[in-house]
């Protein structure tokens, strides 16, 4: 049996989403290595027993007696079930199977929990993701906002006196103070963005229609890494330029043919444009209503850190990154990337340090 210093040496901590499995292991306080997985949960639990092994392939060690797990989620929102507290439950259960006894759930008020506690703390642990990157920062920075935009979504947290000082818990509260903003740079069909673009001259409008995703969008634009474009697009087609101005130029009622590249590439930036425009209103509400002062730094996670970064330059502010914030990061080094695609999975690694 290992001692409690041994236990503690080794950590992954997990988040579980309805797209992507991410994952960071954690030894000696030191991060290691981060991963992301595509895991499309809607499909079904096998999905997720799939990604699983492909972590456990990648990291053998971390499933011996030594290793803790600690996990947050937000995959209970799939239409995999009939409602969020049964995917609380099925997630945990199903976690609990395959990494063992060790596993602690986290909950966004009350911290950390076992297994078979989340029956009656479902609500703390769904969609608690979010809180563990912020709590996370909270001390580190004193006073920022996290801007964390994935593939689906983005978070907008304020930090203020080195606490999290979040108005909403739960997504319906924090959707109606936005501090959730349900779309991200990969998965979000184009037609959520505008109803209507400047195109080729004029005002058109936007077909209501999956025709194309964000992802088509920020291939265009050069600034989507690859290896964060896990998923498949909207027709199933290639992700090459060719094929992406095709499935662009249905959302405008046109065929890839019919203009130059260039015009495509001119459409993309107009829907990157009405997205960094939301986005930025969202921003200013979060701002307000907290209080945070102009020069509190924005922090930046996620695949789509890019869009922070330009929303840090438009709104006057520092920018930081999240691996930057946590530990000393190197731009050289393939880990840095990985820590800021898979911020809460590494916060939650962090903070179950502490729980010895």
């Amino acid at each position: 049996m290992p001692s409690r210093a041994e236990a503690a040496a080794r950590r992954v901590g997990w988040d579980v989403g309805g797209a992507h499995l991410k994952a960071c292991l954690l030894e000696d306080e030191r991060i290691v290595d981060v991963a992301q997985w595509p895991c499309p949960l809607w499909r079904g639990l096998d999905q997720l027993d799939a990604t699983l092994a492909s972590a456990r392939a990648r990291w053998p060690r971390a499933w011996d007696a030594q290793t803790r797990h600690a996990a947050t989620m937000t995959g209970e929102m799939v239409d995999l079930f009939d409602d969020r507290e049964e995917g609380v439950a099925m997630l945990a259960t199903r976690l609990a199977e395959v990494l063992g006894p060790s596993l602690v759930l986290w909950g966004a008020r009350s911290g950390f929990c076992a297994p078979h506690e989340c029956g009656r703390r479902w609500r703390d642990i769904a969609s608690a993701n979010w809180r563990a990157t912020a709590q996370v920062l909270a001390p580190r920075l004193r006073d920022a906002l996290l801007v964390d935009i994935g593939s689906t979504t983005a978070d907008l947290v304020p930090l203020r006196h080195g606490a999290v000082a979040a108005l909403g818990a739960a997504d319906a509260e924090r959707l109606a103070t936005g501090e959730l903003v349900y779309q991200g740079v990969v998965r979000t069909p184009l037609c959520a963005l505008a109803s209507r673009v400047v195109f080729d001259g004029r005002v058109v409008n936007v077909m209501k229609e999956f025709f194309a995703t964000t992802a088509d969008v920020y291939r265009l634009t050069g600034e989507l890494d690859a290896a964060h474009d896990q998923h498949a697009p909207a027709d199933g087609g290639g992700k090459d330029p060719e094929a992406t101005r095709r499935r662009l130029a249905r959302m405008v009622g046109r065929d890839a043919r019919d203009l130059p590249a260039a015009s495509w590439r001119a459409l993309a930036e107009a829907f990157r444009e009405a997205q960094l425009v939301d986005l930025e209103s969202q921003l200013l509400r979060v701002v307000s209503a907290s209080g945070l002062s102009d020069d509190a730094p924005l922090v930046a996670a996620g695949c789509g850190a890019f869009l922070a970064r330009e929303l840090a330059r438009r709104t006057g502010r520092p920018f930081v990154g999240f691996a930057d914030a946590v530990c000393e990061a190197s731009p050289g080094d393939e880990r840095t990337r990985w820590i800021d695609v898979c911020a809460p999975a590494v916060a939650v690694a962090l903070l179950a340090t502490g729980e010895d």
